[in-house]
């Protein structure tokens, strides 16, 4: 998978999350992603992957997770 198809599937992943959030929120007691079901209780879970995609997604339009760096001698 390249980083862009791979940047695209994780967008849709967080689109699905945060569309479970959202129906956890008002009121529904059970959703599906997939082959996944998250009811209230599980609302912990769906904050915790929606940030772990966030980060993912900033890693990789950023350029990943090493940056070149220079340090001046003193």
């Amino acid at each position: 998978m390249t980083p862009l198809e791979r940047l695209e599937q994780l967008n849709i992943d967080l689109a699905e999350v945060r569309a479970a959030i959202s129906a956890v929120l008002r009121g529904a007691q059970e959703y599906r992603i997939g082959s996944k079901s998250f009811r209230r209780a599980d609302l912990g879970l769906l904050y915790e992957e929606r940030t772990r995609l966030e980060r993912e997604i900033a890693d990789i339009e950023n350029g990943g997770m090493f940056r070149a760096v220079y340090f001046e001698g003193r």
